[in-house]
């Protein structure tokens, strides 16, 4: 008796071959949706030290617990721009809005556009850090020479004085960091 060595039916091939497509089709969609999913995380839930986007100021402050608020600025080297806090640190209480500016200046002799990301430290005050308008919501192109202060306004939510986490915070540093904007112009100018 001579034995068979293929038990596979056509059909059992066809089903394979989609559901390993399917597989294949579900991944390359995670993959492309993994960046604002992660993205929305952090947002809503302050991870890695993402602040917040506040529709409105708030309606308390909160005296006898100051924070000091230090502003950092980088860029990315692809992006020849220079990126400076022009306000280096404010006191503030809990609930209270201020506004301050960073400004970049175009070093290139080409218009360029840059986009922005930002955190805070410790992480833990990210959920508490609230934006109420920011440049960062925005890609900017800078003209070449050109200088421009860029504001943000901000408040740190009262609630960190009664969260049992945060109580402590007592210093939150904002850290921003300029990249070339995709499909913008950032080639250096004048560098090989």
């Amino acid at each position: 008796m001579i034995a068979s060595g293929n038990n596979i039916s056509p059909n059992g091939n066809r089903r394979t071959l989609a559901i390993l497509g399917a597989l294949v089709f579900g991944m390359v969609g995670l993959s492309y949706a993994s960046v604002p999913l992660y993205e929305l995380f952090c947002k809503v839930t302050g991870y890695g030290g993402t602040t917040q986007v506040a529709d409105s100021g708030s309606s308390q402050i909160v005296m006898g617990h100051p924070v000091d608020v230090r502003f950092d600025a980088n860029v990315n080297p692809a992006l020849n721009w220079q990126f400076v806090a022009v306000d280096r640190k404010v006191t503030l209480n809990p609930g209270e809005e201020v506004v301050i500016n960073y400004r970049a200046t175009n070093l290139g002799d080409t218009p360029s556009t840059g986009t922005s990301t930002f955190n805070v430290t410790p992480v833990k005050a990210g959920p508490f850090f609230m934006k109420l308008d920011c440049f960062c919501f925005i890609e900017q192109t800078l003209q070449p020479g050109e200088s421009v202060d860029m504001p943000v306004r901000f408040f740190v939510d009262p609630e960190i004085v009664t969260d049992e986490n945060a109580r402590d915070i007592q210093e939150i540093t904002l850290s921003y960091t300029f990249f070339p904007a995709l499909g913008g112009n950032s080639a250096k100018s004048g560098s090989q």
